[in-house]
């Protein structure tokens, strides 16, 4: 048969022959991309990953959650340099950055909004509305909807049919591609670990929506012809479904039949350890410490501790700082070196008293606060003698510390005699 000859297809067919490894001695490593292939799960057949469904995952949900509530709780504020030191700024400016940025939103609500989209699509864009007296509002930007181009050097943003200058758009991408003007999103740049961590909830709600039967396939003299077959069929799935909506662990299959689960058995698999390493996956997509995902399986109380730190440090701070250059940029110019708009990280630990209050009271104690300044942080009123800054009087250079003024006790329970011989 065209276009092949007899031999040739015979030839064909031998060189077509399917052979199968097993996976005691597999040629494809555990490591190799096509292993799954052993499980009969292939690429095409993972759920396609969209930010909705990402969100499904608890994981993902848990992570942008807190890292956008976290932020969006920090202090912002606008200070102005001054030969005294910073000042906060009062006004339309501090009303915009710390109450609320437009007539819709309070600060939280429009910063929570503006770090889920960094956390989910990738980028926050906020519009900044000018009058002739300042600042007047910041509004948030669907990213979804906004095209980010260059015109003669220059980058705009077009959304909703208007073109927006660079100096009027607060941009804060996750990070930038090559061109500077597109982006990269965590949830797109982690689908493969949000893939199997769907496929596998999926897998355990079918499984135990089923009552925890597995696939079944019926081995014995099955009857000729398709409609048999689908009638054995349809009689094992009738008896299957009859037990388990009566709760019975037992129900028949004719004789010679024998019914063998088809799969992988999930405690074979490790599918607890398989869900628990993906919150790992997810994790290090955010370079958010597990704990803050709930995975506390190897949590102790020293590397919880050094992971709280390392969320400030290496997570949030850096967060922080970005949006800190943005705001200070975009809305004060290059040539500004007066007024700015910074976080307070301090922030983070009014939940735990003790640390603050301790934190607190070392500043008071080194005359780097006053109490009333301290005061002021837990929002206490003013106390008329806490404007003074005070220091212990125990330190002093080193061989001007104060002479003793140590005197002999009245009655040191010596004899006058031996007061004699001793003079």
């Amino acid at each position: 048969m065209w276009p092949f000859s007899r031999q040739e297809r015979s030839e064909f067919v031998a060189d077509a022959t399917e052979s199968r490894n097993t996976i005691e001695n597999p040629t494809v490593p555990v490591s190799a991309e096509n292993f799954l292939a052993f499980f009969g799960v292939q690429s095409a057949n993972l759920p396609n990953v969209t930010i909705d469904r990402a969100l499904t995952v608890p994981a993902v949900w848990a992570a942008v959650a807190f890292l956008s509530r976290t932020l969006a709780a920090l202090p912002l504020h606008a200070y102005r340099t001054t030969k005294d030191g910073p000042q906060k700024i009062s006004g339309k400016l501090e009303s915009v950055v710390h109450d609320a940025p437009n007539d819709g939103q309070d600060s939280f609500k429009f910063r929570q909004y503006f770090w889920q989209q960094v956390f989910t699509g990738g980028r926050g864009l906020a519009w900044i509305e000018r009058t002739p007296q300042g600042i007047e509002a910041l509004w948030p930007m669907d990213p979804t909807k906004t095209v980010v181009k260059r015109h003669g050097g220059k980058v705009v943003y077009q959304f909703e049919n208007k073109e927006y200058p660079a100096a009027d758009v607060i941009d804060v991408p996750f990070m930038l591609k090559a061109d500077g003007l597109k982006h990269y999103g965590p949830i797109a740049m982690s689908a493969k670990a949000i893939q199997l961590a769907l496929a596998m909830n999926d897998y355990g709600s079918n499984f135990f929506a089923g009552g925890g039967v597995p696939p079944l396939a019926l081995e014995g003299p099955l009857p000729a012809g398709a409609d048999a077959v689908k009638r054995a069929q349809a009689d094992i799935k009738r008896a299957v479904d009859g037990a388990k909506n009566a709760n019975e662990p037992i129900f028949p299959i004719p004789a010679g039949y024998k019914l063998n689960a088809v799969g992988l058995d999930p405690a074979k698999g490790q599918m607890i350890e398989a869900r628990r390493f993906q919150v790992e996956e997810i994790a290090r997509g955010y370079q958010l410490p597990p704990i803050f995902l709930q995975d506390l399986s190897r949590a102790t109380f020293t590397n919880a501790e050094q992971q709280d730190l390392h969320l400030v440090k290496h997570l949030i701070g850096q967060w922080a700082e970005a949006l800190e250059g943005e705001l200070n940029l975009k809305l004060f110019g290059r040539g500004n070196n007066s007024r700015y708009v910074e976080h307070n990280l301090d922030g983070l630990l009014r939940g735990d008293f003790k640390t603050r209050m301790d934190g607190l009271a070392r500043g008071i104690q080194t005359a780097i606060i006053t109490p009333n300044e301290a005061r002021a942080l837990e929002n206490r009123p003013a106390h008329r003698s806490g404007n003074d800054l005070l220091i212990q009087g125990a330190t002093v250079p080193l061989g001007k510390q104060p002479a003793s003024t140590t005197t002999v006790p009245a009655n040191d329970n010596i004899e006058p005699d031996d007061e004699a011989e001793a003079a």
